[in-house]
């Protein structure tokens, strides 16, 4: 297994602590702001909860989840499977195992993107390929499962519904799963992302596709562990009997808070509001400060390089007290960039701004 990423930015926390005016840590994309109060209180609601909860999600878990995916990425909800999930990360670190992949299969995953793809993938036994183009990857048979992710972390790029398009098709032509991470679909900025369950990429059929998304961004419920996965009803289907004997069930008042989470866009739209604004305000503070930004046009992060080793930039901010992660986390191909958080307080990302401009 690879080292935790995580461990190795020690050094650099500890620099940027030393800061007389304290830290800006934008380094981790976890949520600073309130639970919604009506989640909350679907979660108190359900508490008194003695019994076991269903792997497969309550009823009307399942249909708020069908019916958030015709809302918002055009899936039919009468013939897509969906499945809850112990947050997304859960189900990216298990998917190739749960999906039956192991040693002699290959798992393809973007050049640049979130490490557990990689993680996962190991835990399987797998090969790891990565790469951005399917001309890339050749006539390879052993390719079990493909992971795309739109919009990006760590880069904000978006994949036009052309491109998810072709990997649809590639994909079924050689019986290859594709797994698009999607939990940032609702953090469009200069971009509008598409789900591959929209018609116009998935032609109306979701097999072999699965889409996995997560409220820890769009309602801050990153500490609930929610998320699910949706698509092909019988890979869900092969999912849903694999978790049954494994014990992954979300917990019944998690359960009744994500249908409270899923039935509400009002809360999205204000935290929305509250990332575009600290997007701003950090954007226009890195390009000042000569920073380049690249995509970035959708998510929860700015990719921003000085046109040096991704560790010397780490280094630059920690000095100023910021914290942010360094590319090479995400693979090879970002060692030249680092990825700033938007989830700071307004104070912070503020002091993060004015500490850029000195």
């Amino acid at each position: 297994m690879p080292d935790f990423p995580w461990d190795l930015l020690e050094p650099a926390k500890a620099l940027a602590r030393r800061h007389p005016d304290g830290i800006v840590d934008l380094s981790v994309g976890t949520p600073v702001d309130p639970v919604p109060a009506s989640i909350r209180a679907a979660l108190a609601a359900a508490s008194d909860a003695p019994g076991y909860p269903l792997t497969a999600g309550s009823p009307a878990l399942r249909a708020a989840i069908a019916g958030w995916l015709a809302r918002s990425c055009g899936a039919d909800p009468e013939t897509v499977g969906v499945l809850p999930t112990i947050g997304s990360k859960e189900l990216v670190g298990w998917l190739p195992t749960l999906l039956g992949v192991g040693p002699g299969d290959v798992v393809v995953i973007p050049r640049v993107c979130y490490p557990t793809y990689e993680v996962g993938a190991r835990l399987a036994g797998a090969e790891v390929v990565r790469a951005d183009a399917l001309t890339a990857l050749g006539p390879d048979p052993r390719v079990r499962l493909l992971w795309v992710n739109s919009p990006s972390n760590p880069t904000g790029r978006v994949l036009p519904p052309e491109h998810l398009r072709k990997v649809v098709g590639w994909a079924r032509e050689r019986g290859v799963v594709v797994a698009s991470d999607e939990c940032y679909l609702s953090l469009g900025w200069e971009e509008t992302p598409t789900s591959i369950l929209a018609p116009a990429v998935s032609g109306a059929d979701h097999a072999n596709l699965l889409a996995v998304h997560s409220l820890s961004k769009r309602s801050n419920l990153a500490g609930y562990r929610a998320g699910f996965v949706a698509g092909d009803p019988s890979i869900v289907g092969n999912l849903l009997a694999v978790r049954k004997h494994a014990g992954m069930i979300v917990p019944a008042p998690v359960q009744a808070a994500m249908v409270a989470a899923l039935g509400d866009e009002a809360h999205v739209v204000e935290q929305r509001t509250r990332y575009s604004a600290r997007r701003e305000v950090l954007r226009d503070s890195l390009v000042k400060a000569g920073f380049e930004i690249t995509h970035s046009t959708a998510g929860l992060y700015l990719w921003a390089s000085r046109g040096e080793d991704c560790w010397a930039t780490v280094d630059w901010l920690a000095r100023r007290g910021i914290l942010v992660a360094p590319g090479a986390f995400y693979g090879p191909a970002g060692d030249r960039h680092v990825r700033v958080a938007l989830t700071a307080t307004d104070e912070r990302v503020a002091t993060a701004a004015e500490r850029l401009l000195r």
